[in-house]
C-alpha cells in the first residue's frame, strides 16, 4: 500500500476502504480517464497518419490485459498454474460469433414443432428487437468459456504443480486443435475461418463499426473486468484464494473449501478470457484456430511475470510492457528491411527470442515485476527527502 500524506486520517472504515483516499489520488484518475476517453481516440484530428495506428495498438493493449487478467487471478492471486489460457480465450471468441451467425436463424424458428426450439426463438426474437444480441452473446460467451474453464480445473482437486500445468496444457491441444479446428470451425462448411459483418456488433441502434468505437467497447470492458477483480478480490473468496495460494494445507485447516473455491477461481478466470476473445472478434471481424495458438497462453503468463504477480496493476503495466516493446521492435526492424530483408523473414524468431529474454531478465534483476518497482518509486516521493 502507498503512504498516505501527514495530515490525512481515516475515521470511518468507508474512508480506509476506499479506492481513492486523497484528492490528489482523485485528480490523477480524473485526468487519466480525460486523457482515455476524451483526448486519445481523437488523436486522428492532429495526426491524421499515426492517431489510427496508435488506436490500433491500444485495442490490441486492451485485448492483451482482459485475457492475461484471467491468468493472473489463477496464477497471482490462486496459486494455480496455467499454461492453456488461449483455448478459453478461443471458446470464447467462438461462442459469440455461433451466436451472432446463426442466433437470426434461430429467431425466425418461432413455428417449430419443438417446443425447446420455439422457446429459443422466442428469446432470440425478443434479444434481436431489444439489440441487445451482441450484449447477449458477450454474457453467454463469458458462462461457456467459464464452464469449460472449470472442466479442466477438476483435477487441481487432486494435482498441483507440474502435472496441473500438463492439465492446462491438455486444455489448448483438446479445445483448439481437436474440437475447435476439427468440429467448430467446419460449421456450414466453413473450413477453417469464420467471418461476423460488423452490423452484427451492435448494442441497441449503436452499431460498433470502427476502430473508435471498438476502443471504447475495449475501455468499457477493461475497466469492468479489473473493478469486478479488484472487488471480489476484497471479498470472501479473494480472501480464501490468496490463502490458498500461500499454503493451501493451512487454508484447509481454517476451514476454507479449497475445491470449491479453486474451481470458482477457473470459472471467474474463463470467463475473463471468453471476455477477451469476444472482444477479439469485435475487433478482427475475423477467427480461425492459428489465432488461439499456445504461444499466447504464454505470451499471458509472461505478461504477469514481467508486470508483477499478485497485482492488478501488473497486468496492466505487463501488458503495457509486451505490447509496446514488440511494436518498438517492429518499428526498428521494418526500416532496415530494405537493407537486410532476412530481418523481415525472421521476425517472428526475433520477437520471440525477445519475448524470452524479457521474461528471463526480469525473472533475475526484478522478480516481483513493474508493479514492485512502481510501488517503489511512489514510495520514494512520498517520503522524499526522508529515505526511512
Amino acid at each position: 500500500m502507498s503512504w498516505l500524506p501527514c495530515g490525512v486520517y481515516h475515521e470511518h472504515y468507508k474512508q480506509d476502504h476506499a479506492w481513492w483516499q486523497t484528492k490528489f489520488v482523485k485528480a490523477k484518475m480524473f485526468f487519466l480517464a480525460l486523457v482515455v476517453l476524451l483526448i486519445f481516440p481523437y488523436m486522428d484530428i492532429v495526426a491524421p497518419d499515426l492517431g489510427p495506428y496508435l488506436l490500433s495498438i491500444a485495442i490490441m493493449l486492451m485485448y492483451t490485459i482482459m485475457a492475461a487478467s484471467g491468468v493472473q487471478l489463477l496464477i497471482g492471486y490462486c496459486g494455480q498454474v496455467t499454461l492453456g489460457h488461449a483455448a478459453f480465450v478461443a471458446v470464447g471468441a467462438y461462442t459469440s460469433c455461433l451466436v451472432l451467425m446463426h442466433g437470426p436463424e434461430l429467431a425466425a424458428m418461432g413455428n417449430d414443432p419443438n417446443p425447446v426450439v420455439r422457446l429459443l426463438a422466442g428469446i432470440f426474437a425478443g434479444l434481436m428487437k431489444a439489440g441487445l444480441l451482441y450484449p447477449a452473446a458477450i454474457v453467454l460467451a463469458a458462462l461457456v468459456a467459464g464452464l469449460w474453464c472449470v472442466l479442466f480445473g477438476l483435477p487441481s482437486a487432486k494435482v498441483k504443480g507440474f502435472y496441473l500445468i500438463m492439465t492446462t496444457i491438455a486444455a489448448q491441444w483438446i479445445t483448439v486443435e481437436f474440437f475447435i479446428t476439427q468440429f467448430v470451425s467446419q460449421i456450414g462448411g466453413r473450413q477453417q475461418a469464420f467471418t461476423v459483418m460488423p452490423e452484427h456488433f451492435a448494442i441497441g441502434p449503436f452499431v460498433i463499426d470502427s476502430d473508435r468505437k471498438v476502443y471504447y467497447l475495449g475501455a468499457a470492458l477493461v475497466l469492468l473486468l479489473t473493478l469486478a477483480m479488484a472487488n471480489l478480490l476484497r471479498s470472501k473468496p479473494g480472501r480464501a484464494w490468496i490463502a490458498i495460494r500461500d499454503n493451501d494445507i493451512a487454508a484447509e485447516a481454517m476451514g476454507v473449501n479449497i475445491v470449491a473455491y479453486k474451481l470458482l477461481a477457473f470459472f471467474v478466470a474463463g470467463a475473463m478470457g471468453g471476455v477477451a476473445g469476444v472482444f477479439w472478434l469485435n475487433f478482427n471481424s475475423i477467427i480461425s484456430p492459428e489465432h488461439f495458438q499456445w504461444f499466447w497462453s504464454l505470451w499471458w503468463v509472461g505478461v504477469i511475470l514481467i508486470g508483477g504477480v499478485g497485482s492488478i496493476h501488473g497486468t496492466i503495466f505487463g501488458s503495457m510492457f509486451m505490447v509496446l516493446v514488440m511494436e518498438g521492435l517492429k518499428a526498428v526492424v521494418v526500416p532496415l528491411g530494405g537493407a537486410f530483408p532476412e530481418l523481415l523473414d525472421r521476425f517472428l524468431f526475433i520477437k520471440e527470442a525477445l519475448f524470452g529474454l524479457a521474461i528471463a531478465l526480469f525473472l533475475i534483476y526484478e522478480p516481483n515485476g513493474i508493479a514492485y518497482r512502481w510501488w517503489q518509486i511512489k514510495n520514494y516521493f512520498n517520503l522524499w527527502p526522508f529515505s526511512y
